[in-house]
């Protein structure tokens, strides 16, 4: 099993969300996701949990990812962890209430086979939290522009847009419940004193917040 491109830089990733912008990014991201659920309950899994400051603010208590680096550092923030792909999930069908992927999607082989995967370990009508970096956003063209120039994390990463992510999923079966857009300012600003989250998928917006059910049947 690769590792992936975060092994090497596991600890330098978990140290940005300290500095004063990715505090910022972190916030947004989270009151993001937070928008269009309002509590996390029963058994959930983080799918690329990566160091866990997702799993561990939002109280989900299990994570999967293919760097050991990063699961350490998730360890140590309280997820109960194992090394694993989204390709491959070792969960038996029906076993969780809740899957959640922050930019995750971007880094995976093959997005089909991990949706339909993330169907087969959903009860009908578990809950499916993607957390979701648009290619035409600020960030994702920050992104793909880094990717151009060797970036060793982000050349790895296949960006797409909020819709081509939305019609995967209902090509898996699941259906959007919820969405709401966030951070809409450009990496290396510095965002207004009021945030601007907005329900619905908004033109622009740096990450987007998409929930969905599984098949009930």
């Amino acid at each position: 099993m690769k590792c992936g491109p975060f092994e090497a830089v596991a600890r330098d990733y978990d140290r940005w969300y300290d500095t004063p912008e990715g505090a910022r990014v972190l916030v947004e991201e989270l009151a993001c996701l937070q928008l269009v659920i309002s509590s996390i309950s029963g058994c959930w899994l983080e799918i690329g949990v990566g160091t866990g400051r997702f799993a561990s603010n939002l109280g989900i208590s299990q994570g999967l990812d293919p760097s050991p680096s990063m699961l350490a550092i998730a360890s140590s923030r309280g997820i109960r962890t194992q090394v694993g792909v989204a390709e491959d999930l070792p969960c038996a069908d029906g076993s969780l209430d809740g899957v959640l992927m922050v930019a995750t999607l971007c880094f995976v082989a093959d997005v089909s086979r991990v949706l339909a995967e993330c169907v087969r370990v959903l009860r009908p009508g578990g809950t499916l939290l993607i957390g979701h970096i648009p290619a035409d956003g600020c960030w994702g063209r920050e992104y793909i522009r880094k990717a151009g120039e060797g970036h060793p994390v982000y050349s790895h990463a296949r960006l797409s847009t909020t819709g081509e992510v939305v019609n995967a999923a209902a090509a898996a079966g699941f259906r959007l419940e919820d969405a709401a857009s966030g951070l809409f300012w450009a990496p290396g600003s510095v965002p207004e004193e009021s945030r601007r989250l907005q329900h619905g998928i908004v033109s622009g917006a740096g990450f987007v917040a998409l929930m969905m059910r599984a098949p009930t049947t």
